[in-house]
């Protein structure tokens, strides 16, 4: 029996060893594990849903839309198409192209609204890591949702583009261009 048929494959088709952070940040918020569905047993505590793997809250960022809201096999399916296509298109493991993905479009810095006296001032804030990957996932979700709604794009297609765009750090992508957009306005409000 070889090595590589004991590890567990996320789908039953992709290696979860051996991915590469770039990000010493995030990576510590960036799990990945081949259960795609934990079925919600981190809701019960603040900051756990950083244990959850990065793919299952992919999905989860992926029901949050009209059209799929509840759906979690609808999502997952989805996902798993989207992987293979990237698995095809660029012949690498699509989780870590999901990883370089959520790296490359969380964004640094943000603004928030200070009120002094009757006066709201915008302040540059760095953004913590959790909360990085978090709208990372929500950039890649609106991005795929807006390539794909009322298009002739399938939405695995529209994810797969996005996921690649955004590993490769492309400015064309949504997650990207919305990370670089937020970073802008949080250097002007320096």
């Amino acid at each position: 029996m070889s090595e590589t048929a004991s590890q567990p494959l996320l789908f039953g088709e992709w290696e979860i060893e051996g991915i590469e952070y770039s990000d010493p940040s995030t990576e510590r918020y960036i799990s990945v594990t081949p259960v795609a569905h934990s079925m919600g047993r981190h809701a019960d505590k603040q900051f756990a849903k950083s244990e959850i793997s990065i793919v299952e809250r992919l999905i989860n960022r992926l029901m949050q839309t009209e059209e799929n809201t509840g759906k979690k096999q609808q999502a997952t399916k989805i996902v798993r198409e989207a992987f293979r296509e990237i698995d095809e298109r660029a012949d690498e493991n699509p989780i870590q192209t999901l990883v370089e993905a959520v790296e490359n479009s969380a964004p640094r810095e943000e603004t928030v609204r200070l009120k002094y006296g009757g006066i709201s001032v915008p302040k540059a804030v760095d953004v913590a890591p959790q909360r990085r990957v978090d709208t990372a996932l929500e950039l890649l979700a609106q991005g795929t949702y807006n390539a794909s709604f009322k298009s002739p794009v399938d939405v695995e297609d529209a994810l797969a583009d996005q996921l690649l765009g955004a590993a490769n750090d492309d400015v064309d992508t949504y997650a990207v261009s919305q990370k670089e957009e937020k970073e802008r306005v949080a250097a002007a409000a320096r």
